[in-house]
């Protein structure tokens, strides 16, 4: 009987221990899918950013554009008013 007591110990030994191993791939599956989720969020999030900053230049070089024909124009009026001084 003794031994009997045993092989259920046993028994039941594997089973938790398959519950535990269970237990432990389901917990590391669900990170594995936050990790995948948080890194679709960053790629997104960076992908955004690069619009954004692609944008921002494309809005700055116009201004720069702009601001560079204003201040040829100024110059230019100002040699105007320059030449008629003389």
């Amino acid at each position: 009987m003794d031994d009997n007591k045993i092989k259920t110990t046993s028994d039941s030994l594997d089973i938790q221990i398959a519950k535990l191993a269970y237990i432990g791939a389901s917990i590391s599956a669900l990170g594995g899918g936050i990790q995948l989720i948080a890194a679709g969020l960053a790629i997104d999030v960076l992908e955004n950013s690069n619009k954004q900053s692609s944008q921002s230049q494309h809005e700055q070089s116009k201004q720069s554009e702009n601001m560079q024909k204003q201040i040829d124009n100024i110059i230019k009026e100002l040699k105007q008013v320059k030449r008629m001084m003389r």
